[in-house]
């Protein structure tokens, strides 16, 4: 059986640079109705495991490790007996969230993660934090970018540890390249393309955020 795209909204906090915020985080999960990956596990257990529904989870990918998007990655990771993959370069991010438990394995630039027959290709793509990955799966014509590329632009960027200029490069050089009919799902909002998104670039480098 061929690979599909899961989806479901969580809600809960974002906090940093000691303010809080209230969000709603998208969760994909990958796979088939045998075996899935996980991307993100923000703030509610139950709800990603009513997405899973019951599969074999390979592993839980993390776009990086603000809360709102690790909050219960170890509980998942117990739940489900599968690892946390993170980039290294976001673990100072991941111990202010989880001091006492570390992630299951790191994640690296070009990495294939393999689910359900699909392959799903790590696109380090640093700026709204320094470890963001993005990961690209072009049999099912989709790339999952987290907060690096939204509907309507970047990642947010007026944070600790993160970059303007970065994440520009990151969506220049990492996103805006794949193929134009790429959907776009993103960690927050609405999905995009590729096509929607590409001639605003300029607008964004104007505005500066």
């Amino acid at each position: 059986m061929a690979a599909r795209i899961d989806h479901t909204v969580t809600s809960g906090t974002f906090s940093l640079d000691g303010q809080t915020f209230d969000v709603e985080n998208n969760v994909w999960v990958v796979g088939d109705d045998d075996e899935c990956v996980v991307i993100d596990a923000p703030h509610d257990v139950d709800a990603i495991v009513s997405a899973i529904g019951g599969r074999r989870v390979l592993a839980i990918l993390a776009t990086h490790a603000h809360d709102d998007h690790v909050r219960v990655a170890p509980a998942l990771a117990d739940v489900t007996g599968a690892e946390v993959l993170l980039h290294p370069a976001d673990r100072v991010l991941w111990d202010m969230v989880h001091p006492d438990v570390p992630p299951g394995a790191e994640l690296r630039d070009g990495q294939t993660i393999e689910v359900a027959g699909t392959a799903l290709r790590v696109l380090h793509t640093p700026g709204h934090s320094p470890g963001a990955c993005s990961f690209h799966a072009p049999e099912l014509g989709a790339v999952f970018t987290g907060d690096t590329l939204f509907q309507g632009g970047p990642g947010a960027t007026g944070r600790s540890y993160s970059d303007f200029g970065t994440i520009v490069d990151s969506i220049r050089q990492r996103l805006l390249s794949l193929p134009a009919e790429t959907a776009v799902h993103t960690g927050h909002g609405a999905s995009t393309t590729i096509a929607d998104e590409a001639p605003h670039l300029d607008e964004w480098l104007t505005r500066g955020h």
